[in-house]
């Protein structure tokens, strides 16, 4: 991971200035297509017993692109994916909990590693990234949830510590280890 900064990858500018790049807007776009994919195909229960909670591996698409690419293009991948949801049975609350879910994991991941490209960047980026997302996912279902599912907030208060909890950090764990793992190699193939 210690290679990249985020102007590494951009080339053949379309705008004068500080703008995207070319191959930045077509990466962002490919980024974007594999989390939706992801989001809206790949999802499956992690928890044994809980099957309402399911896992997808759309965030990692956005954290690698949030380091490959920097922040800002980590956000566009962490929202415009989850608008798909809007058409079906998640419709806005489902979207709205999977924006708050991956923007609050690759932000701050991808904040940290812009200001330090390194193996240590790279992992403290992921661990703040990983405790900030935990806080948002545990008070956005406090919120959102008896809205969503129109139980009680007690009922979503109860659920934190045996359900909520560990899903989340599970999920999270997932996240940032896969991106650690395979971020080398696709960064590698970025710059080809």
């Amino acid at each position: 991971m210690a290679t990249n900064s985020s102007a590494r990858h951009d080339t053949h500018s379309t705008t004068a200035g500080s703008g995207w790049s070319t191959k930045r807007i077509a990466v962002t776009a490919l980024f974007c297509a594999v989390a939706a994919i992801c989001t809206l195909f790949i999802e499956f229960p992690i928890l044994p017993g809980v099957t309402f909670l399911k896992y997808d591996p759309s965030a990692i698409a956005a954290l690698i692109a949030g380091f490959a690419f920097g922040p800002a293009t980590g956000v566009v991948v962490s929202v415009l994916p989850y608008l798909v949801h809007l058409a079906t049975e998640s419709g806005i609350y489902g979207t709205l909990m999977a924006i708050i879910a991956t923007l609050s994991l690759v932000l701050p991941a991808s904040l940290i590693y812009q200001r330090n490209t390194t193996m240590r960047g790279a992992i403290t980026g992921l661990v703040v990234g990983g405790v900030i997302c935990l806080a948002c996912c545990i008070l956005a279902n406090i919120v959102v949830t008896p809205i969503y599912m129109g139980a009680p907030r007690e009922a979503v208060v109860a659920m934190i510590v045996p359900t909520l909890l560990p899903f989340n950090v599970l999920k999270i764990a997932l996240n940032c280890v896969i991106t650690a793992l395979v971020y080398k190699p696709i960064s590698k193939a970025l710059e080809s």
